[in-house]
């Protein structure tokens, strides 16, 4: 059964965005629905997978026809966006109108990323904690598997374009709450990222717009986070937002 645009829940759109693909006018797609549970999930309204868009895909591509050659790229976001069987006919369309596209996820369907990765020019990747510590964030088993799989076909394609026409583009971006990890566990992770071929990673301070409360309590020791020791070093390109 062939899939289509139409399809796509989704639950809003961003008519220009500087910060959603960094250095690029995008106009940013947010769709339904994410198999995880993240405890500071500053969108919670998106996780429900069974909850009705607001917007058809005809909204959507009437906004991009209007933006042409004002917009250099459609950003696809969630929620989770490789949760859509949708996603890859959407982003042929788009690119079909001559807009280059990219695709935010936290990597919980590897093998439905893979599919995705061909039709994408930028991905920015959510690594959440070490494989290990996955399941105190999602809430989810198994989920620290699935993201650092996902996490080995994004650099694997970017190797394999690198050069070409087309080349994959990618950030990897971990939002750091102390309940989550501590300034020890995230320049362990820094270095296991390293490890593992990343070149551009982003840490980005937690924020409680939009999260559902109570939040998990931290001792007062515990309450912050120094970020004063990470390994910027081993990155081409590092950032603290």
């Amino acid at each position: 059964m062939e899939h289509e645009p139409r399809e796509l829940r989704i639950a809003g759109v961003t008519a220009f965005s500087t910060v959603d693909w960094p250095g690029m006018m995008a106009a940013t797609v947010f769709l339904q629905g994410c198999p995880w549970d993240c405890f500071y999930c500053h969108n919670p309204a998106l996780i429900d997978p069974r909850a009705a868009g607001v917007l058809s895909w005809a909204d959507v591509t009437d906004l991009l026809c209007d933006r042409i050659g004002l917009l250099d790229a459609v950003v696809f976001s969630g929620g989770e966006p490789t949760m859509q069987r949708g996603l890859i006919p959407a982003m042929k369309m788009a690119r079909a109108l001559g807009f280059e596209v990219g695709l935010h996820t936290a990597g919980p369907y590897p093998s439905l990323l893979a599919k995705a990765l061909p039709f994408v020019d930028w991905v920015g990747l959510d690594i959440k904690a070490t494989r290990q510590e996955y399941t105190g964030v999602t809430g989810r088993a198994r989920s620290g598997d699935n993201a650092w799989r996902s996490l080995e076909l994004v650099l694997a394609h970017s190797l394999l374009r690198a050069g070409t026409k087309r080349p994959l583009d990618y950030e990897v971006r971990t939002t750091v709450h102390p309940a989550a990890i501590d300034d020890a566990g995230l320049r362990e992770l820094g270095c296991r990222l390293a490890e593992a071929g990343v070149e551009s990673w982003a840490v980005q301070r937690f924020r409680d717009t939009g999260t559902r409360s109570p939040l998990p309590r931290v001792d007062a020791d515990g309450s912050a986070l120094r970020l004063d020791d990470l390994p910027a070093e081993l990155f081409a390109s590092f950032s603290i937002r």
